[in-house]
């Protein structure tokens, strides 16, 4: 894997491919994958099998986060959680592999995963 990418995303990039290979999603058991930018947090479920994305939730939507109402990006995370369990559950998805993309698993990538479980989603 030939990248121009700095060392630390290269290293993230790396424990990425390795996640990959073990944690697979399927139709009825998708992937709740976590993207992490400095501002904001995106999940979405993935059916690896079909290769379609199921849906997507993102601390941008104004229905999850509307504006001025998050008390920070945890705050948020947790929310984006918690909505991709509800339109889950409306799409009759009780059951997920969660897939952390290689960041380690603590703070706003914790924060989704707490929501997601509060929400009703089981790992």
């Amino acid at each position: 894997m030939k990248s121009r990418a700095t060392p630390r995303l290269s290293g993230r990039l790396r424990r990425q491919v390795r996640i990959r290979k073990k944690v697979k999603g399927t139709a009825e058991r998708p992937r709740l994958t976590v993207f992490r930018s400095l501002n904001h947090i995106y999940a979405q479920l993935v059916d690896d099998l079909s290769g379609r994305t199921i849906l997507t939730v993102s601390s941008l939507d104004k229905a999850v986060v509307p504006k001025g109402d998050a008390k920070g990006k945890l705050d948020a995370s947790k929310r984006v959680g918690k909505q991709i369990a509800a339109l889950a559950k409306e799409k009759g998805i009780a059951a997920v592999c969660f897939d952390r993309s290689g960041y380690l698993y603590h703070g706003r990538v914790k924060a989704v995963a707490d929501g997601a479980r509060e929400g009703g989603l089981n790992f």
